[in-house]
């Protein structure tokens, strides 16, 4: 095996993220014209890049149609309901794509690492989990599925980053620090949901995320690829001049209001 590519340049990045986001706004246009139903699912260790790799995939589009949900632990009333319940309230309707930071397989990673569900439950996910996908894609949503895999070293390195740095202490979760010290628990755990869940209805996309920057174009480029779509016609648009019907000097009476001060 040959050694990694450098890591890209930022110059390089920012150019062809440019590039790629202007792809997807076609997409969007595209989603909305033909009313698609869209999920994509993302999954991985902490640290693999999950969070930069959405935002690069939803900062230039509307969250009206590309939506995130990043759902919190479980009430007591949603711990009492179905499994996969409080997931399905966040479906997508008709031209609308849904991208799940985490999702339903929190099942198969840190709840059956953590212990925070019994070896029966866990089980009952992976036999039942892709029954439940097979239903999904038969109702006409597309599935799509993201595993970020980060290497032992990098995420090393990443929360050490997190530890030292003021600025991305806010990333370092209760679930962090147990996490680096299970790894292989994790792996094993990796390993049996992908054995259970890499279906032909709803294949698992595998993106290596150890250059941050690398990963967000390659997953986005996937992105695109697995939801054809053609550009949609748009009317010109001219800008309207200003009706002067019923003018006054609007910018006078904020003279007594309270502004920002201006200190830069």
């Amino acid at each position: 095996m040959g050694h990694p590519p450098e890591k890209m340049k930022r110059k390089q990045y920012e150019s062809e993220l440019r590039k790629l986001q202007g792809e997807l706004c076609k997409l969007q246009e595209w989603v909305k014209h033909k009313g698609l139903r869209v999920i994509v699912v993302f999954e991985g260790r902490d640290a693999a890049g999950k969070g930069g790799t959405i935002r690069a995939i939803t900062e230039r589009v509307s969250p009206r149609v590309f939506r995130v949900a990043a759902l919190p632990a479980p009430t007591d009333r949603e711990k009492s309901q179905l499994f996969m319940q409080r997931y399905m309230a966040h479906f997508p309707a008709a031209g609308e794509v849904v991208v799940f930071d985490r999702s339903w397989y929190n099942r198969a990673g840190v709840e059956h690492v953590m212990g925070f569900c019994t070896p029966e439950e866990h089980q009952r996910f992976l036999d039942r989990c892709p029954e439940i996908e097979q239903y999904i894609v038969d109702g006409g949503i597309q599935l799509i599925k993201f595993w970020l895999e980060v290497s032992d070293q990098e995420q090393k390195r990443r929360f050490h980053a997190r530890i030292d740095d003021p600025l991305r202490q806010w990333k370092l979760s209760p679930m962090d620090l147990p996490s680096r010290e299970r790894w292989y628990e994790y792996s094993r755990a990796r390993d049996m949901m992908l054995e259970a869940s890499d279906t032909d209805h709803a294949p698992w996309h595998i993106l290596r995320s150890d250059d941050k920057r690398r990963a967000r174009l390659n997953c986005i480029a996937q992105l695109l690829k697995l939801i054809p779509y053609e550009k949609v016609p748009r009317d010109k648009i001219k800008l309207p001049k200003r009706s002067e019907e019923h003018a006054y000097d609007d910018a006078a009476t904020l003279a007594n209001r309270t502004f920002v001060p201006e200190v830069y």
